[in-house]
């Protein structure tokens, strides 16, 4: 099932980001004069960051990948590690920088934001365009494991609520607990692809050692600088706009860094592929909480502030949302009704947040 996620960048998206990055920033230079320097400036770091991001993981990817090949491990293996890892580089990148800067509200944000994003929005645009058959196999193990780590957040994040601590904080004791259930899930999905229930693996396209190499360099230092620029191009608007960096991790951060899942499920859809999206989704959701949130907890704790039992709810209510229209209604079939009902949710949520806020 990680292995639907392999692909979700590729080179078609990132060219097209890249031209409407370029449209974006004529348009940012054409209203130049009616905006303060600092929050064009906040944009433009945003918007290039995102691309340095999305081009980092893409080379890191494709340097990686073709190195494991040099060293003989089978493209099921490269699919499940490198290439699902790269693929989920934007949000891990851009988490564990907030951490990093005390921006815990954008880490956890992000991750939150996402899923809501992967969850309600991926699968119902898809949804609109294909009608979505889910596997049996989906219903009962990975769509229950996605509420479950939605679950298993809400209540590490409710600190003050269940133990009367003075602050809600993801501890290192946390991130380190859902590092080990990523080791479990990933153990899940190495054994369902050995007894062939998973996607059949794409064949690793080889290059030559010292551009793998060049790529992989490369392609860690987009990452790296990618993220520092995004999470302060994050921070700098959130603080022009005069909200709190939860909202802008929720929706800006989460949309930003969502974006190729949304296109590559989108374009699957219309080459009549629908299906690939729920692999999409359900394993970025795992991943994202897992891993990305494990993974920034246990560098840092990241006590929790602007993020509410209203966005893990949220989540949560989106979750099972996403099951109940896999069982009910036409049984195994997303349909185009149930994907409309989807996206407006996601619309209606983003407008109470806003509204909130």
């Amino acid at each position: 099932m990680i292995g639907n996620v392999c692909n979700t960048i590729n080179k078609v998206d990132i060219d097209l980001f890249c031209k409407i990055f370029i449209r974006i920033i004529k348009k940012i230079i054409i209203f130049a004069p009616k905006c303060s320097f600092f929050s064009i400036m906040d944009i433009i770091l945003l918007l290039g960051g995102l691309v340095l991001i999305l081009l980092g993981a893409n080379y890191l990817t494709d340097g990686a990948s073709s190195l494991a090949k040099r060293l003989k491990v089978s493209d099921l293996v490269i699919g499940l590690t490198v290439v699902a890892f790269g693929t989920s580089a934007p949000e891990l990148t851009v988490s564990i920088s907030s951490a990093l800067k005390g921006s815990a509200d954008i880490a956890i944000g992000n991750v939150v934001g996402s899923n809501m994003f992967n969850t309600l929005m991926i699968v119902g645009c898809t949804a609109f365009f294909a009608p979505i058959m889910v596997t049996r196999n989906t219903l009962i193990t990975e769509i229950p494991l996605c509420i479950l780590s939605a679950v298993a957040l809400l209540a590490i994040s409710n600190d003050m609520l269940i133990d009367a601590h003075p602050v809600n904080m993801v501890s290192r004791t946390d991130g380190i607990m859902l590092l080990l259930f990523f080791i479990i899930f990933m153990g899940y999905t190495f054994s369902i692809a050995h007894q062939g229930g998973g996607e059949e693996a794409e064949e690793v396209k080889q290059i030559p050692l010292g551009l793998s190499l060049i790529y992989i360099i490369g392609g860690l230092a987009g990452l790296v600088i990618g993220g520092n620029l995004f999470v302060d191009g994050a921070t700098g608007i959130a603080r022009a706009l005069g909200v709190s960096e939860s909202v802008i991790g929720l929706t800006l951060v989460a949309g930003g860094t969502s974006l190729p899942e949304l296109a590559t499920s989108v374009v699957a859809a219309m080459k009549k592929n629908p299906e690939m999206a729920i692999g999409n989704v359900v394993g970025s959701n795992l991943f994202n909480i897992f891993m990305v949130l494990g993974a920034s907890a246990a560098i840092t704790p990241l006590h929790i502030i602007g993020i509410t039992n209203f966005d893990l709810l949220s989540l949560v209510v989106a979750s099972v949302l996403l099951w109940l229209f896999g069982v009910f209604y036409k049984k195994r079939t997303i349909t185009r009704v149930e994907g409309t009902v989807m996206v407006v949710c996601y619309v209606a949520y983003t407008g109470t947040l806003i509204y909130l806020s």
